[in-house]
């Protein structure tokens, strides 16, 4: 299985957001083979990140991906030592030849048609995790959206 993560780059944690994830996370992988395919930009990534790496503490059968847009040396998140760190495995789509500019928003594309569940945290409808979003939406994947969790809440 795997798990994608896509929300807006100003994205503020509040408090219950981890907790939604984890649970949401447990009821949807439990015991199963996961890789969670995650990015590096902005707040919902890192946050993304942290509930990935919690979950894996409790899995074995977890795997953290970083999906980079660039094979760039100068790109930072390619330094092969902080890599190493933070995930179990890098991966490169097939986007040779993409102009650095549409890199992440093809990345994302690619991400979307790959996940097989996606987690969002989508309020507005416009930029790159919306337009992730419609791309997963379109592909038919199953998509959980924690902002809506936070609107139901009491």
């Amino acid at each position: 299985m795997i798990v994608a993560f896509c929300g807006h780059a100003n994205y503020v944690e509040r408090e219950g957001d981890a907790a939604t994830v984890l649970l949401l996370l447990e009821d949807l992988v439990g015991d199963l083979f996961v890789e969670f395919f995650l990015g590096e930009y902005g707040s919902f990534d890192s946050f993304a990140y942290r509930c990935a790496r919690c979950f894996k503490e409790k899995h074995t059968n977890a795997r953290l991906v970083f999906v980079t847009p660039y094979l760039s040396e100068n790109y930072r998140k390619n330094d092969p030592v902080y890599i190493k760190e933070r995930f179990d495995q890098t991966v490169y789509p097939p986007i040779e030849g993409v102009p650095p500019r549409y890199a992440i928003l093809r990345r994302n594309k690619w991400i979307a048609e790959k996940a097989d569940v996606l987690v969002a945290y989508i309020t507005h409808e416009y930029g790159g995790a919306y337009t992730m979003y419609r791309q997963a939406v379109r592909a038919g994947k199953k998509i959980y959206n924690i902002a809506e969790e936070r609107k139901n809440a009491p």
